[in-house]
């Protein structure tokens, strides 16, 4: 694909880095921004950098935040005695969009993927213990809602050995709802929705 500006195709060749963006689809993008409002182009460019610097995580869950506690685990209304282990801030984004959940969340930062060469070392797996050994009873289930993929299938079962550490507090999982190999960002909400409220206990 030729271009008859440097300027195009440095943008295109940029805009074709992100996920699902082909280098069609990315002159498409950089030919609207380029007739678009200057102010429009300026206020995306500040968003993105905004974004990309500013943004934080939360020091209690990982979910991204504006500050240093997200406003899930700073609302008082929520159930702190319940905690969602997902792997991705993208589920904990799905699992919200339900309306069916009101516990809080912990994001692990990916699953065990030994081809990747990730490990639980990897993940954020000791802050979990960590919340796990705080005040005395404070957590009471921790809900493993992990994509059911191979890796995710690894995560859940290292996470529910690390868990029996702990005999107090109950360990579940979300309901088969979600097809085996598919990603919880890609379920829609009603199916989601339902593998939460009807989510089962692990067997110790």
């Amino acid at each position: 694909m030729e271009f008859p500006s440097k300027l195009i195709e440095n943008a295109v060749a940029e805009l074709s880095k992100l996920p699902g963006i082909g280098r069609k689809t990315a002159l498409r993008l950089a030919l609207h921004l380029l007739k678009a409002e200057t102010e429009t182009t300026s206020s995306l460019a500040e968003a993105l950098a905004k974004m990309r610097f500013d943004i934080r995580y939360c020091n209690s869950c990982f979910n991204i935040s504006d500050t240093e506690q997200c406003s899930i685990c700073a609302n008082p209304l929520r159930d702190h005695s319940t905690v969602c282990v997902v792997s991705d801030i993208r589920d904990v984004i799905a699992i919200e969009n339900t309306g069916q959940y009101q516990g809080v969340y912990h994001v692990l930062g990916g699953v065990i993927s030994p081809i990747e060469g990730i490990g639980p070392s990897d993940l954020h797996i000791e802050p979990l213990m960590d919340r796990m050994q705080g005040e005395e009873g404070e957590v009471k289930e921790v809900i493993l809602a992990i994509s059911p993929t191979m890796e995710g299938d690894t995560t859940a079962f290292y996470l529910t050995r690390r868990l029996r550490e702990f005999p107090e507090v109950h360990i579940s999982s979300i309901a088969r709802g979600i097809p085996v190999g598919g990603e919880l960002e890609y379920a829609d909400e009603i199916t989601l929705g339902r593998s939460i409220v009807e989510r089962q206990r692990q067997a110790r």
